[in-house]
C-alpha cells in the first residue's frame, strides 16, 4: 500500500499540493494546446495563399518559357540553363514556439543574377527567368510552412494527450485521494470526540 495514501494530516496536505499542482497543470496544458492551434491556424492560410502564388507565378513563368523558345529557339534556351549555377547558399534554422522548433529558412540571392548575355536573348528569357527565381522562392516558404505545421500539429497532438492525461486521470485520482483521506480524518475525530464523552461520563459517574 502506498504509504501516501494513509489518512494522514501530512498525507492530506501532499494531497492536495498535488492537485493543485495537478490542476495548474492542465491550465497551463490547455493554454499551450491553444496558442499552438492559433499558430497552426495561421500556418494553413499561409500556405494556402503561397500554394496560390505558386500555382499563378508558375503559369507565368512557363508562358514566358515558352515565348522564349518560340523566340530564340529551344536548343539555345537549353544551352542558357546549364549556365544557371546550383543553388548552395540556403540555410537553415529554428525558431521556438512554445517548445516546438520552427525552421527559418534563409539563402542568399546574389546566384538570381543573369548568366547569359542579354543582347543574344529576348526579354521573354528574362521574364521566364525572373518568374522561376520568384517560384523558387515561393516554394522554399511554402516547404518552410508546411514543415513548421506538421511540427506544430504533431506537438498539439502530445499537448493534448498530456492535457486529457491531467483532466481524466491524475485530477480525479488526487480529488479522490483528497476526498477519501479528509473524511477518514472527519471520522477519526468524530470517533476521538465520542469516545472522549464517553470517558468524561464515566468519570463523572465515578466521581459521583
Amino acid at each position: 500500500m502506498d504509504p501516501n495514501t494513509f489518512p494522514t494530516k501530512g498525507n492530506l496536505i501532499l494531497a492536495k499540493n498535488s492537485l493543485a499542482l495537478s490542476r495548474q497543470g492542465f491550465e497551463l496544458m490547455d493554454k499551450k494546446r491553444n496558442i499552438l492551434i492559433r499558430e497552426l491556424m495561421n500556418l494553413i492560410e499561409q500556405a494556402k495563399d503561397l500554394q496560390s502564388q505558386i500555382d499563378s507565378t508558375f503559369r507565368s513563368a512557363y508562358a514566358a518559357l515558352q515565348m522564349a523558345n518560340m523566340e530564340i529557339g529551344i536548343a539555345f534556351v537549353d544551352q542558357v540553363s546549364h549556365t544557371v549555377p546550383v543553388e548552395n547558399s540556403i540555410r537553415i534554422k529554428t525558431r521556438s514556439v512554445m517548445g516546438t522548433e520552427i525552421p527559418l529558412v534563409e539563402y542568399s540571392k546574389e546566384n538570381n543574377l543573369p548568366t547569359y548575355a542579354y543582347y543574344s536573348t529576348k526579354m521573354s528569357l528574362d521574364q521566364a527567368k525572373a518568374a522561376f527565381e520568384k517560384v523558387k522562392e515561393l516554394c522554399m516558404e511554402l516547404a518552410m510552412v508546411e514543415n513548421a505545421a506538421i511540427r506544430l500539429a504533431a506537438n498539439i497532438k502530445k499537448t493534448q494527450k498530456r492535457a486529457n492525461a491531467l483532466k481524466n486521470i491524475t485530477i480525479p485520482r488526487y480529488e479522490a485521494l483528497t476526498r477519501d483521506i479528509q473524511n477518514a480524518l472527519e471520522e477519526k475525530e468524530r470517533e476521538e470526540f465520542t469516545r472522549l464523552k464517553v470517558i468524561k461520563r464515566m468519570k463523572q459517574k465515578a466521581s459521583d
